[in-house]
């Protein structure tokens, strides 16, 4: 059995992993060891029945080097500390494998979003920026959506972050509807993103799109517009699924039948038992434990974090792994696919679609002009396609798995700029 240790600490592993394949100085390892500044904040709010209900809050800074902290905020009822600093640390590698000139930061609420009206959903999101406010701001810490966070949400906290201030401050918060100076693809970014990542890599794997099947466990805002990209380029997407169950057809889902009935039914297991869709689209209801076992050669973990791990490694028969979710592999799982060669693309790079287009509507707000969509999609496939190319490359000349060639790729940015800064070496000459 898997022994269990803190999610941050599984995270380490792979920082010690990589640099076993890179030179930098003591000094850069020592600060990446630790988060810049961690904050735990309580939310009190006035629910519509006139209770008060208090809230647990965090935002979590990890190393701003590069320039200013970025990351999500993110909704759910299993947040907590430890799981927010691990996300920060990824985020800082994330931006610098990509090379976006952030670092990395995370927040997140104790909460069941779905279990709140939209009232109380607003009072929630404007308490934690009025309780972060001094913690964030547009050259200090930006936040952006994540798990059950949406466009309206990013777009309440940065007008509360504007009322603080006393001024339209547009850049301190990403992923905003478009009519508060959101990025036009900013929306769909993560997934296409990973689509471009998966394109880049699939005929280096020798897969081809007609005949390459595909499995998507989380169909959330990454994972359906995912689904939707790959069956319109021609791979055959065989299962989806959500948190109650997912749907699984060996000759191929009809995605689009399949998404338009979630849509009305907020469920994907019922697609095959209801309505006409069952008799369009076919197939078999399918548990998420079993969709990360199916014989495909493209499996894509798109949900929460820690999905395959030790106990349930040896049972994947996917040939290949995208990470679309932060961390759904563990450090132990890691170990067990690379033994039996089954390459795992990380999430630092599969994901990294988001936050690239974060810092694009970053850039937007700050200067002020804004870009056409194609311009948007034409920078970030070169971006996504470029910086997959020299992370291939660095996994092929060390013969080193992907991910901790993803991480050597980030150390040596980021070993740069913490150099820069003055080492022992420096000082002691």
């Amino acid at each position: 059995m898997e022994t269990q240790k803190t999610l941050f600490a599984d995270a380490m592993t792979r920082l010690d992993d990589a640099l076993e394949h890179v030179d930098i100085s003591a000094d850069a390892i020592e600060r990446l060891k630790f988060p810049k500044s961690s904050l735990s904040v309580s939310l009190p709010v006035r629910m519509d029945d006139g209770s008060l209900q208090v809230f647990q809050g965090f935002r979590v800074r990890y190393d701003d080097t590069r320039g200013p902290t970025k990351g999500g905020v993110r909704f759910h009822p299993g947040v907590n500390l430890d799981e927010v600093q691990s996300l920060a640390f990824w985020m800082t590698f994330k931006c610098a494998a990509l090379n976006i000139p952030f670092g990395g930061g995370k927040g997140g609420i104790t909460v069941d979003p779905k279990a709140l009206s939209k009232l109380e959903l607003e009072r929630l999101s404007r308490a934690y920026i009025d309780a972060i406010a001094d913690f964030i701001g547009p050259d200090v810490d930006i936040p952006a959506p994540d798990v059950y966070t949406t466009p309206t949400i990013m777009g309440w906290m940065m007008d509360q972050y504007s009322i603080i201030r006393r001024q339209q401050c547009p850049a301190v918060v990403t992923g905003k509807p478009i009519a508060l100076g959101g990025s036009l693809g900013r929306d769909t970014a993560t997934a296409t993103g990973a689509f471009y990542t998966i394109e880049a890599l699939a005929p280096k794997f020798g897969l081809d799109r007609g005949a390459a099947t595909v499995a998507i466990q989380g169909v959330g805002n990454a994972g359906s517009v995912l689904a939707r990209l790959l069956f319109e380029a021609g791979y055959r997407v065989v299962a989806v699924s959500d948190s109650k169950g997912g749907v699984y057809d060996p000759k191929g889902l009809d995605i689009p039948a399949v998404q338009n009935f979630r849509e009305r039914n907020r469920r994907i297991e019922a697609v095959y038992c209801e309505g006409t869709v069952c008799n369009t689209v076919g197939g078999q209801t399918i548990g998420n434990d079993e969709l990360l076992t199916l014989d495909v050669d493209i499996l894509i973990p798109a949900a929460l974090e820690n999905q395959i791990v030790a106990e349930n490694a040896d049972r994947v028969r996917a040939k290949y792994i995208f990470e679309v979710a932060n961390g759904p592999v563990s450090a132990a799982a890691d170990r067990r696919l690379n033994a039996r060669g089954i390459p795992v693309v990380p999430d630092i790079l599969v994901n990294a679609g988001g936050v690239t287009v974060s810092y694009f509507e970053w850039l937007q707000n700050r200067s002020g002009l804004y870009w056409s969509l194609e311009d948007v999609d034409r920078r970030l496939k070169q971006n996504a396609i470029a910086e997959t190319e020299k992370i291939w490359q660095v996994a092929r000349e060390r013969n080193i798995p992907l991910r901790t060639s993803a991480y050597v790729h980030a150390l040596r940015r980021l070993g740069e700029a913490l150099e820069a800064k003055g080492t022992r070496h420096y000082f002691a000459s």
